[in-house]
């Protein structure tokens, strides 16, 4: 079998540290709302969803570097569909009412900006990331401040 050549531990570089650690903490940042409101997917599971998709999008772009052949879209193609099983294992209809759907949406973004890192796009992380915070924290606020009497189903 004919593989790639290692890449070795002392050839990491700052680079790559600071893309998958910037994913690591995003996502525990982007987990802590759901955390705290005591939703099913809290801070683990963003946390390792951005690193996990974080990692994927370097190595892919790694290899396809290094080998210079490869479908590279396929990790987004893999990273959609676990996310999406992930989902749908969230989301629960129970008496009429749906819940967690905002959490799976949630996890979704928190994939798309560890995509985002490993591939260093950093304008995207950074407007993804305060299009979340916006959406999951002050939008929460606005809700019941002004609209208390309103089920949220959707959390």
């Amino acid at each position: 079998m004919v593989l790639n050549d290692p890449i070795l531990v002392h050839w990491m570089d700052f680079d790559l540290l600071a893309r998958m650690g910037i994913a690591a903490i995003i996502g525990l940042a982007l987990g802590l709302d759901r955390e705290l409101r005591g939703h099913a997917a809290g801070l683990r599971t963003h946390g390792l969803v951005c690193f996990s998709a974080a990692a994927l999008t370097a190595s892919m772009i790694a290899l396809h570097k290094q080998m210079g052949t490869g479908d590279t879209l396929r990790m987004f193609e893999a990273t959609g569909s676990f996310i999406g099983i992930i989902g749908a294992g969230l989301i629960v209809f129970s008496k009429g009412q749906i819940r967690n759907l905002t959490t799976a949406a949630n996890l979704w973004l928190v994939a798309v900006i560890g995509i985002a890192c490993g591939a260093g796009q950093w304008p995207l992380v950074t407007i993804g990331v305060g299009v979340s915070l916006l959406m999951m924290t002050v939008l929460w606020f606005v809700e019941s401040r002004f609209f208390p009497e309103t089920e949220r189903n959707g959390e």
